[in-house]
């Protein structure tokens, strides 16, 4: 089985439409896919259907949700999500305005250190999606003030940035018991770099936390390796996936890079299976 559990579209801040990825993992020999757009589960209903053309591949309807902590920030993937729930729906509806007036005020601190770029074209590169800082970087790039979206993050829009702004968001612990209350199966996201993971693991266990991911992105053997060990101290299934996002060929993991081990999404389905 290859799998890929951590995938975005334009229905968040992904180059490609929800069918075009489901296209182009079916081209990399994906059986399994999880589409985890920031705040939507938008795209989630086109993907299914696509995958229909492609079989073997399945699609786990899935959503990424940021957190925040007192030094950083937390990401909460959440797989199986019932994605047609009010409840769900509604609350992700008032996290993606919260980006809006976030990437306003990002746009106007930008602009107070020189570099103009026009809200009009940050909401035409996010499309329908929910707009990111990613459809920043990308307006920043276009008028040549980066040359790379690293470049973006690391210099204005990244947590210690100068333009960076904050917006409103769940803590870790909300995220967890939120997905968990929309039938869903909640994975701390990308966390080599949250600080004092071993003290977080335990209250996010406590809310309903399942897993972690460990093959991810462009971590190393051994960032890997240490977080496979914290893993499986914890009892917590080991998950990952490219976070490909397709705005950055040349820095990104590409899709299906990582082999997730079948038992991990053996593991994964059947827990999804007993709750539903």
């Amino acid at each position: 089985m290859k799998a890929d559990l951590h995938l975005h579209s334009t229905a968040s801040d992904g180059k490609l439409s929800p069918e075009e990825l489901v296209q182009y993992a079916a081209e990399q020999g994906l059986t399994l896919m999880a589409l985890t757009d920031h705040d939507s589960v938008d795209g989630v209903p086109a993907a299914i259907a696509a995958a229909l053309k492609y079989p073997p591949l399945e699609v786990i309807p899935g959503v990424e949700i940021g957190t925040d902590v007192p030094h950083g920030e937390v990401h909460i993937v959440g797989y199986f999500v019932d994605y047609k729930s009010e409840q769900l729906l509604s609350r992700l509806e008032k996290l993606r305005t919260g980006r809006l007036d976030r990437a306003r005020r990002m746009i106007a601190k930008l602009r107070d250190l020189g570099i103009h770029i026009e809200w009009a074209r940050v909401q035409e590169l996010a499309g329908e999606g929910s707009v990111g800082r990613p459809h920043i970087a990308q307006a920043m790039q276009e008028k040549g003030y980066i040359s790379n979206f690293k470049e973006a993050f690391d210099k204005y829009i990244g947590r210690n940035g100068p333009a960076y702004a904050e917006r409103e968001k769940l803590t870790p612990v909300e995220a967890v018991d939120f997905i968990v209350k929309v039938g869903g199966l909640a994975v701390l996201a990308h966390p080599a770099d949250i600080e004092s993971k071993e003290k977080l693991l335990p209250e996010l266990m406590k809310a309903g936390l399942v897993g972690m991911e460990v093959y991810y992105g462009n971590y190393s053997t051994e960032v890997m390796h240490n977080l496979l060990a914290l893993a499986r101290k914890h009892s917590l299934i080991p998950c990952g996936g490219s976070d490909y996002h397709g705005l950055d060929e040349l820095n990104e993991t590409p899709v299906g890079f990582w082999d997730i081990p079948d038992e991990s999404v053996k593991r994964l389905l059947a827990l999804a299976g007993s709750r539903h």
